[in-house]
């Protein structure tokens, strides 16, 4: 789809990777962003449309969708991260992410997408992560939530193609946001650079954009054995 003149809705469009994607949409030309946030006094973008919006209260996001009903681009881009472990670690953190990665990302398209094919088509980007396909204990809920929602996203894909809904997914590994500021300088990428690459994917209909090099070498390293993706695991036993 075209960026220029499109009607945007950024979920989690206040830091990060959603502002980025929020002010590069305006420098292409869309015609209106919503900033979808669940404080939106706080939203200090200038040209942005402020939109209240809680991706895990349904009530919130249909509110979102009465008010942004001129949408035909959706970026579902919030999320949290507990680092909980899946055997021992918080239920209540393991449910926070599901509902937020999956549940609230699943809600907010099936909100938004039938807008979108009736404003004449266009498209939803899913912020997915290298974690969707790596899966590590420091992240075991993150990483069960982004695998839900990379299978909602290929899905979602196939059932809104004939609406004229694309669906594109994002993936990338650690960003330099607040959300990764433990993690080292240089094992992290720019956001700005991952939110040009998202848009231009949209632009060209990309089925997925795989953002880093981290995430690429990932992405080759499933067609082999789980011991490419976990050497510390147990080697086989012989036969």
């Amino acid at each position: 789809m075209d960026i220029k003149d499109s009607v945007a809705v950024v979920t989690g469009a206040g830091r990060g990777l959603g502002r980025h994607l929020a002010t590069q949409l305006l420098e292409r030309g869309a015609a209106k962003v919503y900033a979808g946030v669940r404080n939106p006094e706080n939203v200090d973008l200038p040209g942005v449309e402020p939109l209240h919006m809680d991706i895990t209260d349904p009530e919130s996001v249909a509110r979102a969708a009465r008010t942004a009903s001129d949408a035909t681009l959706l970026i579902n881009n919030a999320g949290v991260s507990t680092h909980v472990g899946l055997t021992e670690g918080s239920m209540a953190d393991i449910r926070l992410e599901m509902e937020t990665h999956f549940f609230g990302s699943l809600g907010v398209t099936r909100a938004f997408a039938p807008l979108i094919s009736a404003n004449g088509g266009g498209a939803v980007l899913n912020v997915l992560s290298v974690l969707s396909w790596v899966h590590r204990p420091a992240y075991g809920g993150y990483s069960a939530a982004k695998a839900a929602a990379w299978a909602m996203t290929n899905v979602a894909r196939q059932e809104l193609a004939p609406s004229g809904v694309d669906v594109t997914a994002l993936h990338v590994g650690f960003m330099d946001t607040d959300m990764a500021d433990h993690v080292a300088p240089e094992d992290k990428v720019d956001p700005a650079v991952v939110a040009s690459l998202a848009l231009d994917g949209i632009e060209q209909r990309a089925l997925e954009v795989i953002a880093d090099d981290r995430s690429r070498a990932v992405r080759a390293a499933l067609s082999g054995g789980l011991e490419l993706l976990y050497p510390g695991l147990p080697a086989p036993k012989a036969h």
